[in-house]
Protein backbone atom coordinates (compact mmCIF):
# COMPACT_ATOMS: atom_id res chain seq x y z
CA UNK A 1 0.00 0.00 0.00
CA UNK A 2 2.85 2.34 0.77
CA UNK A 3 4.28 1.94 -2.72
CA UNK A 4 0.90 2.52 -4.33
CA UNK A 5 0.28 5.59 -2.17
CA UNK A 6 3.58 7.24 -2.93
CA UNK A 7 3.12 6.58 -6.62
CA UNK A 8 -0.25 8.27 -6.57
CA UNK A 9 1.15 11.19 -4.62
CA UNK A 10 4.25 11.91 -6.63
CA UNK A 11 2.87 11.16 -10.08
CA UNK A 12 0.93 14.39 -9.79
CA UNK A 13 3.70 16.24 -7.96
CA UNK A 14 6.33 15.27 -10.51
CA UNK A 15 4.10 16.36 -13.36
CA UNK A 16 3.63 19.74 -11.74
CA UNK A 17 7.30 20.19 -10.92
CA UNK A 18 8.28 19.46 -14.50
CA UNK A 19 6.27 22.36 -15.85
CA UNK A 20 6.89 26.08 -15.42
CA UNK A 21 5.44 27.68 -12.35
CA UNK A 22 6.09 28.48 -8.74
CA UNK A 23 5.42 31.21 -6.26
CA UNK A 24 7.99 30.03 -4.12
CA UNK A 25 10.76 30.05 -1.82
CA UNK A 26 11.18 29.59 1.84
CA UNK A 27 11.84 33.31 1.86
CA UNK A 28 8.23 33.70 0.74
CA UNK A 29 6.88 31.04 3.04
CA UNK A 30 6.78 33.28 6.09
CA UNK A 31 6.54 36.50 4.10
CA UNK A 32 3.25 37.84 5.38
CA UNK A 33 1.99 38.78 8.78
CA UNK A 34 -0.76 41.18 9.71
CA UNK A 35 1.01 43.71 7.59
CA UNK A 36 2.83 41.46 5.16
CA UNK A 37 0.80 39.24 2.84
CA UNK A 38 1.31 37.56 -0.56
CA UNK A 39 -0.73 33.25 -3.56
CA UNK A 40 0.11 32.08 -4.08
CA UNK A 41 -1.35 31.55 -5.93
CA UNK A 42 -1.31 29.82 -4.31
CA UNK A 43 -0.92 30.13 -5.61
CA UNK A 44 -0.69 32.11 -4.92
CA UNK A 45 0.35 29.56 -4.56
CA UNK A 46 1.49 30.28 -3.22
CA UNK A 47 2.99 31.49 -2.23
CA UNK A 48 2.04 32.09 -2.13
CA UNK A 49 4.10 32.54 -1.93
CA UNK A 50 3.98 36.13 -0.49
CA UNK A 51 10.62 39.11 3.11
CA UNK A 52 9.57 40.98 5.79
CA UNK A 53 7.88 39.96 9.02
CA UNK A 54 6.09 42.22 11.44
CA UNK A 55 7.51 42.00 14.98
CA UNK A 56 5.02 41.05 17.66
CA UNK A 57 5.18 44.48 19.22
CA UNK A 58 4.20 46.08 15.91
CA UNK A 59 1.28 43.66 15.47
CA UNK A 60 -0.23 45.03 18.67
CA UNK A 61 -0.33 48.47 17.08
CA UNK A 62 -2.58 47.41 14.19
CA UNK A 63 -4.99 50.24 13.60
CA UNK A 64 -6.76 49.32 10.39
CA UNK A 65 -9.85 47.22 9.70
CA UNK A 66 -9.35 43.98 7.79
CA UNK A 67 -12.98 42.86 8.05
CA UNK A 68 -15.09 40.55 10.18
CA UNK A 69 -13.28 37.28 10.88
CA UNK A 70 -16.50 35.61 12.04
CA UNK A 71 -17.82 35.65 8.46
CA UNK A 72 -15.09 33.28 7.33
CA UNK A 73 -15.52 29.49 7.44
CA UNK A 74 -12.25 28.10 8.80
CA UNK A 75 -13.21 24.57 7.69
CA UNK A 76 -11.52 22.79 10.57
CA UNK A 77 -14.51 20.65 11.52
CA UNK A 78 -14.22 16.96 12.34
CA UNK A 79 -16.60 14.25 11.05
CA UNK A 80 -14.85 14.47 7.71
CA UNK A 81 -15.79 11.08 6.31
CA UNK A 82 -13.63 8.86 4.13
CA UNK A 83 -12.85 11.41 1.40
CA UNK A 84 -11.24 14.77 2.07
CA UNK A 85 -10.17 17.63 -0.18
CA UNK A 86 -7.66 19.71 1.76
CA UNK A 87 -7.18 23.19 0.29
CA UNK A 88 -3.74 24.48 1.30
CA UNK A 89 -2.98 28.20 1.14
CA UNK A 90 -0.20 30.45 2.36
CA UNK A 91 -2.90 32.41 4.17
CA UNK A 92 -3.72 36.02 4.95
CA UNK A 93 -4.73 37.91 8.07
CA UNK A 94 -6.89 40.28 6.00
CA UNK A 95 -10.24 38.81 6.96
CA UNK A 96 -12.35 40.12 4.08
CA UNK A 97 -9.78 39.13 1.50
CA UNK A 98 -9.42 35.69 3.07
CA UNK A 99 -13.16 35.12 2.76
CA UNK A 100 -13.44 36.56 -0.77
CA UNK A 101 -10.43 34.70 -2.17
CA UNK A 102 -9.36 31.58 -0.28
CA UNK A 103 -12.88 31.09 1.06
CA UNK A 104 -14.37 31.50 -2.41
CA UNK A 105 -11.96 28.92 -3.84
CA UNK A 106 -12.93 26.51 -1.06
CA UNK A 107 -16.61 27.16 -1.76
CA UNK A 108 -16.06 26.33 -5.43
CA UNK A 109 -14.37 23.08 -4.40
CA UNK A 110 -17.26 22.20 -2.13
CA UNK A 111 -19.75 22.77 -4.94
CA UNK A 112 -17.73 20.81 -7.49
CA UNK A 113 -16.95 17.83 -5.26
CA UNK A 114 -19.96 17.08 -3.04
CA UNK A 115 -18.57 13.63 -2.20
CA UNK A 116 -15.52 15.19 -0.56
CA UNK A 117 -15.29 17.09 2.72
CA UNK A 118 -13.42 20.32 2.00
CA UNK A 119 -11.02 21.41 4.72
CA UNK A 120 -8.44 24.21 5.09
CA UNK A 121 -4.73 24.33 5.91
CA UNK A 122 -2.40 27.36 5.97
CA UNK A 123 1.36 27.17 5.58
CA UNK A 124 2.14 30.44 7.39
CA UNK A 125 2.21 29.89 11.15
CA UNK A 126 2.75 33.62 11.66
CA UNK A 127 -0.59 34.37 10.03
CA UNK A 128 -2.33 31.56 11.92
CA UNK A 129 -0.98 32.84 15.24
CA UNK A 130 -1.90 36.45 14.49
CA UNK A 131 -5.48 35.65 13.48
CA UNK A 132 -5.82 33.57 16.64
CA UNK A 133 -4.42 36.33 18.84
CA UNK A 134 -6.35 39.17 17.24
CA UNK A 135 -9.66 37.53 16.34
CA UNK A 136 -9.71 34.32 18.44
CA UNK A 137 -10.18 32.36 15.22
CA UNK A 138 -8.39 29.02 14.87
CA UNK A 139 -7.00 27.92 11.51
CA UNK A 140 -5.17 24.62 11.06
CA UNK A 141 -1.63 24.56 9.79
CA UNK A 142 -0.85 21.76 7.34
CA UNK A 143 0.41 19.35 9.99
CA UNK A 144 -2.69 19.93 12.13
CA UNK A 145 -4.93 19.44 9.12
CA UNK A 146 -3.21 16.18 8.24
CA UNK A 147 -3.46 14.92 11.82
CA UNK A 148 -7.16 15.84 11.77
CA UNK A 149 -7.57 13.73 8.64
CA UNK A 150 -5.82 10.80 10.28
CA UNK A 151 -7.92 11.10 13.45
CA UNK A 152 -11.06 11.15 11.33
CA UNK A 153 -9.97 8.01 9.48
CA UNK A 154 -9.89 9.61 6.05
CA UNK A 155 -9.05 7.04 3.37
CA UNK A 156 -8.75 9.21 0.25
CA UNK A 157 -6.95 12.53 0.67
CA UNK A 158 -6.62 15.06 -2.14
CA UNK A 159 -4.61 18.23 -1.49
CA UNK A 160 -5.15 21.27 -3.70
CA UNK A 161 -2.75 24.15 -3.07
CA UNK A 162 -3.72 27.69 -3.97
CA UNK A 163 -0.11 28.56 -4.75
CA UNK A 164 0.34 30.73 -7.79
CA UNK A 165 3.36 28.80 -9.01
CA UNK A 166 5.36 25.65 -8.41
CA UNK A 167 8.37 26.43 -6.25
CA UNK A 168 10.05 25.54 -2.99
CA UNK A 169 6.92 25.99 -0.91
CA UNK A 170 5.00 23.61 -3.15
CA UNK A 171 7.80 21.05 -2.83
CA UNK A 172 7.82 21.52 0.95
CA UNK A 173 4.10 20.75 0.96
CA UNK A 174 4.67 17.52 -0.98
CA UNK A 175 7.39 16.50 1.48
CA UNK A 176 5.14 17.17 4.46
CA UNK A 177 2.27 15.18 2.96
CA UNK A 178 4.60 12.29 2.13
CA UNK A 179 5.31 11.84 5.84
CA UNK A 180 1.63 10.94 6.28
CA UNK A 181 1.25 8.82 3.15
CA UNK A 182 0.99 5.52 5.03
CA UNK A 183 -2.00 6.86 6.96
CA UNK A 184 -4.23 6.98 3.88
CA UNK A 185 -5.23 4.54 1.15
CA UNK A 186 -4.90 7.15 -1.59
CA UNK A 187 -3.20 10.54 -1.69
CA UNK A 188 -2.75 13.06 -4.52
CA UNK A 189 -1.62 16.68 -4.79
CA UNK A 190 -3.06 19.05 -7.40
CA UNK A 191 -1.07 21.51 -9.47
CA UNK A 192 -0.55 25.22 -8.68
CA UNK A 193 -2.45 27.87 -10.62
CA UNK A 194 0.16 28.60 -13.31
CA UNK A 195 1.45 25.25 -14.50
CA UNK A 196 0.64 24.65 -18.18
CA UNK A 197 0.44 27.07 -21.09
CA UNK A 198 -3.33 26.60 -21.02
CA UNK A 199 -3.29 27.74 -17.38
CA UNK A 200 -1.51 30.94 -18.40
CA UNK A 201 -4.06 31.51 -21.15
CA UNK A 202 -6.95 30.99 -18.73
CA UNK A 203 -5.47 33.45 -16.22
CA UNK A 204 -4.75 36.00 -18.94
CA UNK A 205 -8.33 35.75 -20.17
CA UNK A 206 -9.63 36.19 -16.62
CA UNK A 207 -7.54 39.25 -15.74
CA UNK A 208 -8.03 41.00 -19.07
CA UNK A 209 -11.79 40.49 -19.03
CA UNK A 210 -11.91 41.77 -15.44
CA UNK A 211 -10.07 44.95 -16.48
CA UNK A 212 -11.45 45.38 -19.99
CA UNK A 213 -13.27 48.60 -19.10
CA UNK A 214 -9.90 50.30 -18.48
CA UNK A 215 -8.25 49.17 -21.70
CA UNK A 216 -8.95 52.36 -23.63
CA UNK A 217 -5.59 52.90 -25.28
CA UNK A 218 -4.49 55.68 -22.95
CA UNK A 219 -4.33 53.56 -19.79
CA UNK A 220 -1.52 51.19 -18.79
CA UNK A 221 -2.85 48.23 -16.80
CA UNK A 222 -0.11 47.00 -14.46
CA UNK A 223 -0.18 43.82 -12.39
CA UNK A 224 2.00 43.47 -9.31
CA UNK A 225 3.27 39.99 -8.44
CA UNK A 226 5.29 39.04 -5.41
CA UNK A 227 8.46 37.80 -7.04
CA UNK A 228 11.09 35.36 -5.81
CA UNK A 229 14.81 34.71 -6.18
CA UNK A 230 13.96 31.16 -7.25
CA UNK A 231 13.93 30.08 -10.90
CA UNK A 232 10.15 30.07 -10.79
CA UNK A 233 10.26 33.88 -10.97
CA UNK A 234 10.40 33.33 -14.74
CA UNK A 235 6.61 32.99 -14.77
CA UNK A 236 6.29 36.77 -14.61
CA UNK A 237 8.29 37.25 -17.79
CA UNK A 238 6.30 34.44 -19.38
CA UNK A 239 3.05 36.11 -18.39
CA UNK A 240 4.27 39.38 -19.93
CA UNK A 241 5.31 37.64 -23.16
CA UNK A 242 2.02 35.77 -23.46
CA UNK A 243 0.01 38.93 -22.82
CA UNK A 244 1.87 40.57 -25.69
CA UNK A 245 1.43 37.58 -27.98
CA UNK A 246 -2.29 37.57 -27.24
CA UNK A 247 -2.51 41.20 -28.31
CA UNK A 248 -2.80 42.85 -24.88
CA UNK A 249 -0.22 45.54 -25.56
CA UNK A 250 -1.33 47.85 -22.74
CA UNK A 251 -0.78 45.26 -19.99
CA UNK A 252 2.37 45.11 -17.85
CA UNK A 253 3.64 42.70 -15.18
CA UNK A 254 6.10 43.46 -12.38
CA UNK A 255 7.02 42.23 -8.90
CA UNK A 256 7.60 43.58 -5.40
CA UNK A 257 10.58 41.42 -4.49
CA UNK A 258 12.30 40.54 -7.77
CA UNK A 259 12.31 41.21 -11.53
CA UNK A 260 10.69 42.89 -13.33
CA UNK A 261 10.88 45.58 -10.67
CA UNK A 262 8.64 48.61 -10.22
CA UNK A 263 11.32 50.68 -11.93
CA UNK A 264 11.26 48.29 -14.88
CA UNK A 265 7.49 48.58 -15.19
CA UNK A 266 7.51 52.38 -14.98
CA UNK A 267 10.19 52.50 -17.68
CA UNK A 268 8.08 50.31 -19.96
CA UNK A 269 4.96 52.39 -19.34
CA UNK A 270 6.87 55.57 -20.16
CA UNK A 271 7.61 54.15 -23.60
CA UNK A 272 3.90 54.52 -24.37
CA UNK A 273 1.70 57.60 -24.50
CA UNK A 274 -0.37 56.80 -21.44
CA UNK A 275 -2.16 59.29 -19.23
CA UNK A 276 -3.56 56.86 -16.68
CA UNK A 277 -2.42 53.73 -14.87
CA UNK A 278 -4.48 50.95 -13.29
CA UNK A 279 -2.78 48.82 -10.63
CA UNK A 280 -3.91 45.37 -9.52
CA UNK A 281 -2.17 42.53 -7.62
CA UNK A 282 -1.20 39.35 -9.43
CA UNK A 283 -1.65 37.43 -6.19
CA UNK A 284 -4.33 35.07 -4.92
CA UNK A 285 -5.16 37.33 -1.96
CA UNK A 286 -5.16 41.10 -1.53
CA UNK A 287 -3.14 41.46 1.66
CA UNK A 288 -0.37 43.77 2.77
CA UNK A 289 1.45 43.86 -0.55
CA UNK A 290 -1.73 44.90 -2.34
CA UNK A 291 -2.88 47.39 0.29
CA UNK A 292 0.48 48.95 1.10
CA UNK A 293 3.22 48.12 -1.43
CA UNK A 294 0.81 48.65 -4.29
CA UNK A 295 -1.98 50.98 -3.17
CA UNK A 296 -0.38 52.66 -0.14
CA UNK A 297 0.12 56.41 0.16
CA UNK A 298 3.67 56.20 1.49
CA UNK A 299 6.72 56.92 -0.66
CA UNK A 300 7.89 53.88 -2.56
CA UNK A 301 4.50 52.32 -3.20
CA UNK A 302 3.53 51.60 -6.77
CA UNK A 303 0.73 54.15 -6.50
CA UNK A 304 2.90 57.02 -5.29
CA UNK A 305 5.74 56.26 -7.71
CA UNK A 306 3.41 56.26 -10.70
CA UNK A 307 1.82 59.47 -9.45
CA UNK A 308 5.27 61.06 -9.19
CA UNK A 309 5.80 60.02 -12.80
CA UNK A 310 2.75 62.06 -13.75
CA UNK A 311 0.04 59.43 -14.11
CA UNK A 312 -3.54 59.38 -12.86
CA UNK A 313 -3.62 56.15 -10.83
CA UNK A 314 -6.50 53.79 -10.05
CA UNK A 315 -5.92 50.87 -7.66
CA UNK A 316 -7.98 47.69 -7.83
CA UNK A 317 -7.33 46.01 -4.50
CA UNK A 318 -8.63 42.52 -5.17
CA UNK A 319 -6.96 39.13 -5.20
CA UNK A 320 -7.04 36.74 -8.13
CA UNK A 321 -9.03 34.37 -5.93
CA UNK A 322 -12.04 36.67 -6.25
CA UNK A 323 -12.34 35.90 -9.95
CA UNK A 324 -14.63 32.98 -10.81
CA UNK A 325 -12.43 31.70 -13.68
CA UNK A 326 -9.51 31.47 -11.27
CA UNK A 327 -11.61 29.52 -8.80
CA UNK A 328 -12.67 27.15 -11.56
CA UNK A 329 -9.09 26.64 -12.71
CA UNK A 330 -8.20 25.42 -9.22
CA UNK A 331 -11.24 23.14 -9.42
CA UNK A 332 -9.89 21.71 -12.67
CA UNK A 333 -6.54 21.02 -11.06
CA UNK A 334 -8.24 19.30 -8.13
CA UNK A 335 -10.25 17.20 -10.58
CA UNK A 336 -7.04 16.14 -12.33
CA UNK A 337 -5.60 15.09 -8.97
CA UNK A 338 -8.73 13.07 -8.21
CA UNK A 339 -8.62 11.45 -11.64
CA UNK A 340 -5.02 10.40 -11.05
CA UNK A 341 -6.18 8.13 -8.24
CA UNK A 342 -8.49 6.06 -10.43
Amino acid sequence: MKKRTLTALFAVTALSAAMMAGCAGKAEKEAETTAEETTTEAAEETTEAETKETPAEEEDEENYDTGDASMDNTRNQDEIGEQELLVVSFGTSYNDSRRLTIGAIENAMEKAFPDYSVRRGFTSQIIIDHVKSRDDVTIDNVDEALKRAVDNKVKTLVIQPTHLMNGLEYNDLADEVAQYSDAFDKVAIGQPLLTSDDDFKTVIKAITEATAEYDDGETAICFMGHGTEADSNAVYAKMQDMLASEGYEHYYVGTVEAEPSLEDVIAKVKEGEYKKVVLEPLMIVAGDHANNDMAGDEDGSWKTEFEKAGYDVTCLVRGLGELEPIQQLFVEHAQAAIDSLK
